[in-house]
């Protein structure tokens, strides 16, 4: 496999092999002291020596303090990181969390205040005035799509509520594929990613706002998922299908410009409060979302199912999902990943107040949100 280059919506280097091209490419532009932001899993792996290895003629930090889901205190560490280094450009090198992380540490690096007051909806969100270091992107895992977006979204520790910072300067430089980076990836994050590039090509083209390029985009982007996920599940080294889901995450996450839904509202606080994984906890409640919202979408599922090539519609469709999450040994319902009935209140609460909710197709009140709850667990 070739490394090819593209842009969409930023400049692309995809193919194996393609990690060791950020050295070179740095050192051209004239940068000298980057800083590495990854999760500390990543940071014990050789993965990680080999790559600094590649990096060789630069002075190379790692900040490796991203954990579980995002949260502002590891971009305040990380920002003092940057400082401490005196770096001047940052290289995020992990999954959607990392590069999340790794968006953000230049803003707190570069501006004042607290991190969160930056988000679009605190109630003197703070401006992003001033330039960010440059920053280049590279995956280790194919769900997110966050090395093509535009946000970044943080956990606040205290309220449990899930917080986005969104604007065009977080959009990195460059992004880095290579499928090679997700070979090492264990088997549950390989099905939690996957499902959760699934639901972002399915919220996506499910959702009611006008936007053609990105329901084209979402469609195909389901099919390379059909495809492929079970491929790389059963046989983590076959490259041309951990390229094939690469692609599907990064169309996932351009696609969802025109729109999340109730997977994502009741996700997020569910991975918010009990620290659940993002991509599983969109798998588990897929399947009920998407009878919710049956009498909004049923004709475009049918289309869908059409294109995809499944037998029976919508309900063939349906069932599609249901053999893929048992195939990906998924659980079963909210209850398996812990959650508490005593809770359904408090998280129909944060799922309302959750952005994704405004995309879904059916309007999402406190009663039929609850009763959603209710049927996912």
């Amino acid at each position: 496999m070739s490394i090819e280059k593209f842009s969409f919506p930023t400049p692309i280097h995809f193919g194996v092999g393609a990690r060791k091209l950020v050295g070179p490419h740095l050192k051209n532009l004239g940068f000298k002291r980057p800083l590495i932001v990854t999760d500390k899993a990543l940071n014990d792996l050789p993965l990680m020596a080999e790559f600094i290895a590649h990096l060789s003629g630069l002075e190379v930090a790692v900040y490796a303090g991203v954990h579980g889901n995002p949260t502002a205190s590891q971009v305040t560490a990380g920002g003092a990181a940057f400082k401490a280094h005196n770096a001047d450009c940052v290289i995020g090198l992990g999954g959607g969390a990392s590069l999340d992380v790794a968006k953000v540490v230049g803003l707190a690096a570069t501006h004042d205040g607290p991190i969160l007051e930056y988000a679009w909806d605190h109630p003197k969100v703070r401006s992003i005035t001033g330039t960010l270091p440059y920053f280049v992107a590279l995956p280790t895992t194919s769900g997110t799509g966050s090395e093509v977006g535009r946000a970044g979204v943080l956990t606040n520790s205290l309220t449990h509520k899930k917080k986005i910072i969104f604007h065009p300067k977080l959009l990195p430089v460059v992004v880095i594929c290579d499928p090679a980076l997700t070979v090492g990836m264990p088997r549950f994050i390989t099905a939690g990613t996957g499902m959760d590039a699934l639901a972002h090509c399915l919220e996506a083209y499910c959702s009611p706002f006008y936007h053609p390029m990105s329901q084209g985009i979402a469609l195909e982007g389901m099919r390379l998922v059909f495809e492929n996920l079970p491929k790389v599940y059963a046989n983590p080294n076959d490259l041309d299908a951990r390229a094939h889901m690469m692609s599907a995450a990064a169309m996932g996450a351009v696609a969802f410009q025109k729109g999340l839904g109730a997977i994502h509202s009741l996700s997020h606080p569910v991975g918010a409060v009990y620290g659940t994984h993002h991509g599983t906890t969109n798998a588990v409640v897929m399947p009920m979302v998407l009878e919710m919202n049956r009498p909004a979408i049923e004709d475009r599922i049918v289309k869908a199912a059409a294109y995809l090539g499944f037998e029976g519609g919508f309900a063939g469709f349906h069932d599609q999902i249901m053999e893929l999450r048992t195939l990906l040994n998924i659980p079963e319902n909210l209850s398996a990943m812990g959650v508490q009935f005593g809770d359904l209140d408090m998280l129909t609460e944060m799922a309302l107040e959750d952005p994704s909710c405004g995309g879904n197709p059916i309007a999402m009140t406190r009663e039929n949100t609850r009763a959603l709850f209710d049927a996912c667990m």
